[in-house]
């Protein structure tokens, strides 16, 4: 017990910000050593990623001031030891600046999302039981670090070999590697979508702008957003006749239904059939997003709809996805409900009462 107050105290009592700062002056110059000492096995650009993780861990334990102190530290060091030409901040190709300055970018990015992480988390545990704060904090740590650092140590990567000359690379790999950055950029940019849209519905000033909305169009919107996650699965989408324009906030439920769909991709085989549905019942908008993968066990349901919760054999993500779904749908006085289908797979349906009207109405008026 008493180890485990040490580990927790050492987790979440920050140091005096003198200390901080000290602190992270010292860990740089520790990493700057290891790295000179590793300096004829390792070349100069993989020297980056080690003080990307260096920076990482700071910003799990200190001020975003400190960390970002860090970034800029490491990012003069990595430029004066290790890019040629040696012990100069001058750079002699146009490649290594490039690199340098998206070193410097994603060293920031990750400071300030691994500081706002920290900060989402530390609002949960001052809200939730003792018991439920170790749990939230693990899966937050790990779900949200894992989902963060692989799309930009890809970016990293594909530029990497895209920049180096002294590899040739026909136009089919160039283009994978180009595929590659991009897919891991949307990536990276739908966990920042889902931080920031977490962070609006806990901040209680979350208010949406509803709009005359066409399903049609926002249901292939988010498909063809989502074409590089659906290419090894069969998609299909059912939009009924006729539908009349909804009264709607366009990028709220554009969130949603991306939500549902990339849930499905995550959490089912390759060769899923994913089943998108659109149709105007009773006055009410229903949208469908089913599959036919191994669906739900029973005892799940009810934490499914919870914040950073990964449910069995999941292939991913952070767990935040489906409970940003269902305050968006609550925060237009609808609802989800999640059910398993009779032969296999599951369906999140969402149900909307809201102003319709017609497209010749529009015209009329």
């Amino acid at each position: 017990m008493r180890n485990a107050e040490t580990v927790k105290g050492f987790l979440f009592n920050k140091p005096p910000k003198k200390r901080q700062y000290a602190i992270c002056i010292f860990t740089v110059a520790g990493a700057t050593i290891i790295c000179s000492g590793l300096d004829k096995f390792i070349d100069y650009r993989n020297v980056a990623l080690i003080l990307l993780v260096t920076v990482s861990c700071l910003a799990m334990f200190l001020d975003i001031l400190p960390v970002l102190l860090a970034a800029t530290l490491s990012a003069l060091v990595w430029d004066f030891f290790f890019i040629p030409p040696r012990l100069t901040l001058t750079i002699g190709e146009t490649e290594d600046r490039i690199l340098l300055i998206m070193y410097f970018v994603i060293a920031l990015i990750n400071a300030v999302l691994t500081f706002k992480i920290r900060q989402m988390e530390k609002e949960v545990r001052e809200k939730s039981e003792r018991a439920r704060e170790v749990k939230f904090y693990n899966t937050l740590f790990n779900s949200l670090s894992h989902e963060l650092r692989t799309p930009i140590t890809t970016i990293i990567g594909a530029s990497d070999n895209l920049m180096n000359q002294s590899v040739r690379l026909d136009d089919t790999t160039r283009k994978e590697l180009l595929a590659e950055v991009s897919i891991a950029a949307l990536r990276l940019n739908q966990q920042v979508e889902n931080l920031l849209s977490m962070s609006r519905l806990e901040s209680g000033v979350f208010q949406i702008k509803k709009d005359w909305v066409d399903v049609n169009e926002l249901i292939h919107k988010v498909v063809h957003h989502l074409e590089p996650q659906l290419e090894k699965f069969r998609t299909s989408i059912d939009i009924g006749e006729n539908l009349p324009l909804f009264k709607l906030d366009f990028g709220i439920m554009e969130q949603v239904l991306y939500n549902l769909i990339y849930n499905a991709v995550i959490h089912t085989p390759e060769n899923t059939t994913i089943t998108i549905q659109a149709l105007f019942t009773e006055g009410k908008l229903i949208l469908k997003v089913a599959d036919n993968g191994r669906g739900f066990p029973e005892d799940e349901f009810e934490n499914v709809f919870t914040k950073f919760y990964q449910p069995q054999g999941s292939k991913g993500g952070t767990g935040l996805g489906l409970s940003i779904v269902k305050g968006f749908v609550e925060a237009h006085h609808g609802t989800i409900t999640l059910e398993n289908l009779p032969v296999c797979g599951a369906m999140f349906t969402v149900t909307i009462e809201t102003e319709v009207t017609h497209l010749n109405k529009i015209n009329d008026a």
